[in-house]
C-alpha cells in the first residue's frame, strides 16, 4: 500500500472528521482523481510535438496520454475542429497516489526559487489546480531527450464541498502551500 494512502487512511480521515464533526468516515472528503494535462498548441504546424508530449506524459505520470481535440475553430491559431492540441492523462488508485507523492516529495523542491504553492487556486467547489511551468522538474525526463519545454496543468479533484475541506485534505497530504 502506497505510503500517502496509509496516511490518508490512519491520519487524515480522523482529524477531518474531528475538525468538520462528519457523521461517518464516509462523508470525509478524499482525493477522487488527478488530472494531468499539456496542451500543444503547435501541433498543428508539426505533429511530432504531441508526440514528444504524449512520450513525457507517459514518462512522468506511468499511464498512456489521450490526444485532447479542438471543440472548435479558432482561425487566428490557425485551429481546426477536431484537431489535436493536446495530451491528458486521468490518474486514479494506486497510481494516483504515486505520482503525487513523487510530486511533492521530488518534483516540487526541485523548481527554482519554490516557496511553495499558492492556496488561492481553489475553484469554489473544492478542487485544486497548480500550473507547472516546465517538465523537465520530474526526474523521469531527460533533459537531452526534450524537444521542446512545455508546461502542464495539474487539477486535483476532491470530494470536499468547500475549498477550506479541500485545503486541509491537501495540507494534510503534504502539499506544500505558502505560508
Amino acid at each position: 500500500m502506497n505510503r500517502l494512502k496509509e496516511k490518508y487512511n490512519n491520519e487524515i480521515v480522523s482529524s477531518l472528521k474531528e475538525k468538520y464533526n462528519y457523521s461517518s468516515i464516509m462523508a470525509v472528503p478524499k482525493l477522487e482523481k488527478i488530472v494531468v494535462n499539456i496542451g500543444v498548441g503547435d501541433a498543428s504546424s508539426n505533429s511530432k510535438l504531441l508526440e514528444a508530449s504524449m512520450n513525457d506524459l507517459e514518462l512522468i505520470t506511468g499511464q498512456k496520454p489521450v490526444a485532447t481535440k479542438a471543440k472548435k475553430a479558432i482561425a487566428g491559431f490557425k485551429i481546426r475542429a477536431g484537431q489535436p492540441i493536446g495530451c491528458k492523462v486521468t490518474l486514479r488508485g494506486d497510481k494516483m497516489y504515486n505520482f503525487l507523492d513523487k510530486l511533492f516529495s521530488i518534483a516540487l523542491p526541485r523548481v527554482r526559487d519554490f516557496r511553495g504553492v499558492s492556496p488561492k487556486a481553489f475553484d469554489g467547489r473544492g478542487n485544486y489546480t497548480l500550473g507547472l511551468t516546465e517538465q523537465l522538474i520530474f526526474s523521469e525526463i531527460v533533459y537531452d531527450n526534450v524537444v521542446k519545454v512545455r508546461g502542464m496543468d495539474i487539477v486535483f479533484v476532491t470530494t470536499a464541498k468547500t475549498n477550506e475541506e479541500a485545503y486541509d485534505l491537501l495540507k494534510g497530504l503534504g502539499m506544500p502551500f505558502k505560508k
